[in-house]
């Protein structure tokens, strides 16, 4: 298989190549209108059939790359160092990723997948798609050229052939890795379509907000993928690290995030451009440096720059990215200074109290974010460049600066429905924002009440006063977001003598996209309770002999035993842990550690009880050699659930927005058109 996967990359390269550069040819003599012997429609159609036959090699490459993963050809080094014969199917599915060289093949492969999905749309505007098409097939060179020299996956073991493989890092052995990493790749590799599309449109001059409309789903559902895989990768680092966190400021961590702060910044500005003909060089450069920053995130994982727990892999080929993501910053700056007349804004922010004003405060905390995060995660080299040394930004800076950043996010996102367009009556402001003023302070009140308070034992205590802050604004947010489906949902109720349910029902499909956004926020606010629990956790380590206890919170864990296991992949050892809630019996977990036998490698395997108000998260961290007695630390961690459970609404409210709105014939028919003129005066015309 190794000559197979190594013979498609080279016919990958080459297909890509042609398409690169008959594309480029058919679009120039398209641009300048000079006779050819060969007809620029011919010439671009086979352009993109290259690309179409280049997924199909890149795919021949990928299935050669698993099927020696299930087939255990050791022959191959990188089957060698991240597969063995004991490896679970799944697990040898995920090689595919766990190490450099794979998980560059998984980049080009889910490119080559976008990229045979746009041609086949090209018919939608053939012209714009040839562009984008050819911008993709530049991106898809320089990972052919990697694969195929930098970083070739199919390389072969020099010397004799082991008979079993280093196997996978145990850090992987974990569910969620075999989804993870897809979900993350699909995110960063899909913003190379909107960044296609803008960089293509700009050079074409391209007429309206047409490219936008055209982008609008690929980016959302690029948009999901990443969300989903940033909160996968959240509950791999809360399950499998053992240290009772979820989110720890990670160089790794920080290079997904960032992406998605401009990813979702990009998606608040467009609506301004679409509606109102603003913010159009801010809406093309938010794009780019999305695109840019996905590149810069693949560069911190593989590329050896940071020291992660999540870097699995480390090498030089981080030049090779430098160079590129240089290439195309010159590439964007040239072509942004040739057509910066192209995007020139039809219209001027008219208030400070409005709804674009809120977009445009919104881009800019954004930004704002994304700048403090990767300034904390480029520091370390920076100042190993300027004073030869290593200083390292932890935790610590990025809650002192990112939480309030994060706080005024919030409340921006409620803010922002409530104000009309263009300007802002008094009286208009008194009428949306009484409610959540009002849930804003009884949510105060009652946190008080309940002993959430800034002042912890005479001191104060910042994260205490985040998180009342945070529950308060998000009683306001989600207040905010639910008054605006209830005012609609009450016009279209009292003209059409619906329910209340279907109603809003119906005001949802009329316009999908956005209520489809209001119930992300409303994800979002959920999202952000969760995480304020956390200046609440608490846990309690303690060495446990047989039947002896730990309390910690309304429970007690008794040991009623400790216990070794094997089989082929690894040896493990678990305590048994009887578990009362307020002294009655609840039930039982199994906190375990693993030694996998080809690496040699511990791994935590964590047990966690849920429910509503918090989780029960226990580790068992081996015996300690001087007693024998098995040593446990037990966390009590609240809310937690809650952040699960806002990526779930998030994702629904993803699918309402991405689903076709009824068109005005079908609004017509289903409720009558005074209820359809209400609901739009009422909502000021959006």
């Amino acid at each position: 298989m190794a000559a197979f996967g190594s013979f498609s990359l080279l016919i990958a390269l080459a297909l890509a190549t042609y398409n690169l550069l008959a594309g480029a040819l058919a679009l120039r003599l398209v641009a300048t209108g000079q006779p050819s012997r060969i007809a620029p429609e011919r010439l671009a159609d086979t352009a993109r059939r290259a690309g179409i036959a280049g997924f199909l090699a890149v795919s021949g490459a990928a299935f050669a790359l698993v099927w020696a993963a299930f087939t255990n050809d050791f022959s191959i080094a990188y089957i060698t160092e991240h597969s063995n014969i004991a490896l679970p199917g799944p697990y040898k599915f995920a090689a595919l990723w766990s190490g450099q060289e794979g998980s560059l093949l998984l980049w080009a492969w889910l490119l080559a997948a976008y990229g045979f999905v746009l041609r086949l749309r090209h018919k939608t505007d053939v012209k714009l798609f040839a562009y984008a098409g050819t911008i993709l097939a530049s991106v898809q060179v320089f990972f052919l050229l990697l694969l195929n020299f930098a970083a070739p996956p199919f390389s072969l073991l020099k010397g004799a052939i082991p008979a079993d493989g280093n196997g996978l890092n145990p850090l992987l052995q974990y569910p969620e890795m075999v989804i993870h990493p897809p979900m993350l790749y699909l995110g960063y590799v899909g913003f190379t379509v909107p960044f296609a599309f803008a960089l293509g449109a700009l050079i074409m001059r391209y007429p309206g907000e047409k490219w936008i409309k055209v982008t609008r789903t690929w980016t959302m559902v690029t948009w999901l993928f990443l969300t989903c895989g940033i909160f996968l990768g959240m509950h791999w680092a809360y399950a499998v690290l053992g240290w009772g966190g979820y989110w720890g400021w990670d160089p790794v961590e920080n290079a997904s995030f960032m992406p998605w702060l401009t990813g979702t910044a990009f998606l608040h500005s467009v609506m301004m451009q679409e509606k109102k003909g603003m913010m159009k060089s801010w809406n093309v450069w938010l794009i780019f440096s999305t695109f840019l920053l996905t590149l810069l995130g693949t560069t911190l994982t593989r590329g050896g720059l940071v020291s992660s727990v999540h870097a699995f892999a480390q090498s030089p080929i981080g030049n090779w990215f430098l160079i590129f993501m240089g290439i195309v910053l010159a590439v964007c700056i040239f072509v942004y200074i040739l057509q910066r007349s192209h995007l020139q804004s039809e219209r001027q922010l008219e208030s400070l109290v409005s709804r674009e004003s809120s977009f445009l405060f919104n881009n800019l905390v954004l930004l704002t974010a994304c700048f403090v995060i990767l300034w904390g995660t480029l520091f370390p080299i920076i100042s190993e460049y300027v004073q030869g040394s290593k200083v390292t930004v932890g935790a610590p800076f990025y809650n002192r600066v990112a939480v309030p950043i994060g706080l005024f996010l919030l409340f921006l996102t409620g803010v922002g429905p409530l104000l009309p367009w263009r300007a802002t009556s008094l009286r208009s402001i008194r009428r949306n924002f009484i409610p959540p003023v009002v849930a804003l302070w009884i949510t105060v009140f009652v946190c008080l009440a309940v002993g959430v308070r800034p002042w912890v034992n005479g001191s104060f205590d910042s994260g205490h006063f985040y998180a009342l802050v945070a529950f308060a604004l998000s009683a306001a947010v989600f207040t905010a977001v639910v008054s605006e489906f209830v005012r609609g949902a009450l016009v279209i109720a009292r003209q059409t003598g619906r329910n209340l349910f279907t109603a809003t029902w119906l005001l949802t499909r009329r316009n999908t996209r956005r209520y489809g956004g209001y119930i992300v926020h409303i994800g979002v606010v959920i999202v952000v309770v969760g995480l304020a629990g956390s200046a609440f956790n608490i846990s309690h380590e303690q060495e446990l002999d047989l039947h002896s206890k730990l309390a910690i919170g309304p429970y007690v864990l008794e040991c009623v035993g400790f216990t070794q296991d094997s089989n082929l992949n690894y040896d493990s050892e678990y305590a048994v842990l009887n578990v009362s809630e307020h002294g009655k019996p609840e039930f039982q977990i199994t906190p375990e550690r693993r030694v996998y036998l080809v690496s040699g490698q511990p791994q935590t395997m964590v047990s966690i009880h849920s429910n509503p108000g918090w989780d029960l998260y226990v580790v068992y961290e081996g015996a300690n050699p001087d007693t024998g007695r098995p040593i446990i630390k037990a966390f009590l961690n609240p809310l937690v659930g809650w952040i699960w459970a806002g990526l779930f609404i998030m994702v629904i409210g993803t699918f309402v927005a991405l689903a076709p709105a009824l068109s005005p014939a079908t609004a017509a028919v289903r409720m009558p058109v005074a209820a359809v003129a209400s609901e739009a005066a009422l909502k000021g015309g959006d």
